[in-house]
């Protein structure tokens, strides 16, 4: 019976204790918080640096969906960095003891101020400071980055920003692997075909804001002779002034397009079932915008 209540009394102890759960090293502690927005909603899409007192980050990652954050990492003092989209970056130092835990408890972050957006007008993609890439997995295994390298875009910025339209032309034939023999083939027929098929487009029907600095522009692409409605996820990230005065905006998106939906269907497999080509290509542009003329 005795036995009973001391497992009992122990039982309790692990359900409350804030380290029960959780086996530290002699030499270790453990630093936790919990992130808030302004009206006392956990922010589970929070990122997490922890450095140490010669700026090495120590160790990184996310929220769990309620907002928290918990690491053991050998005692000593640390700068812990808070950042989520939408929010001011928050930064703290915290003192880690032997055994123990160091709690920054609630932390509540502040609504970022968005950058200011375009003025609307006619813009045009500067190519110099953009470019269209793409990723493809090669054998199962690595993975293969490409670009293009001529292409050519113009912004139409209205007021509001929700009904602006974008429309970019890309050369087909200027695809670049870095490997002669490979881009031959990708501009053959059994690819992009850019004989018959000398560029893809893109024409933009809808900019939805998703909070903070985040868009999905939605619209059709034009590859290898089919049309289909693709949303690229936007990042804008703000206004700067190039080395001649000028005003430019930047933003950075990505797609997957899966190559069977525009009929790009080569296919070959290895001896062990595994195709040469994956079936979905990633797509990532870096932008830059000037205004016409």
């Amino acid at each position: 019976m005795f036995g009973r209540l001391m497992a009992n009394r122990t039982n309790r102890v692990q359900r409350t204790s804030p380290l029960a759960a959780v086996r530290t090293p002699p030499d270790a502690g453990v630093l936790s918080c919990r992130v808030l927005d302004p009206v006392n909603e956990p922010v589970a899409n929070a990122e997490f640096a922890v450095s140490d007192a010669m700026g090495r980050t120590v160790v990184s990652g996310g929220a769990d969906p309620y907002g928290s954050f918990m690491a053991t990492v050998p005692a000593g003092e640390y700068r812990l960095a808070v950042s989520a989209d939408g929010f001011t970056p928050y930064r703290a130092t915290a003192l880690v003891g032997e055994n123990c835990l160091a709690s920054l408890g609630d932390v509540t972050l502040k609504v970022a101020q968005p950058p200011d957006l375009p003025a609307p007008g006619d813009w045009e993609i500067e190519p110099t400071h953009s470019s269209i890439g793409f990723t493809a997995r090669h054998i199962g295994l690595a993975r293969i980055h490409g670009r293009f390298n001529s292409f050519a875009g113009a912004v139409r910025i209205d007021d509001p920003v929700e009904r602006s339209a974008m429309h970019i032309v890309i050369d087909a034939a200027t695809i670049d692997t870095g490997v002669r023999m490979r881009d031959d083939h990708l501009r053959s027929a059994d690819f992009l075909d850019v004989q018959r098929f000398p560029t893809l487009e893109f024409y933009s029907d809808r900019f939805v804001h998703r909070g903070g600095t985040k868009w999905a522009v939605t619209g059709a692409l034009s590859l290898h002779g089919v049309t289909r409605t693709v949303t690229l996820d936007t990042e804008y990230l703000g206004l700067g002034n190039g080395m001649e005065g000028e005003t430019r905006a930047a933003c950075r998106a990505t797609t997957e397009l899966h190559r069977d939906d525009f009929t790009v269907s080569w296919q070959t497999m290895l001896a062990r079932g595994i195709a040469v080509v994956g079936p979905s290509i990633r797509v990532d542009l870096d932008v830059q915008i000037v205004p016409k003329g």
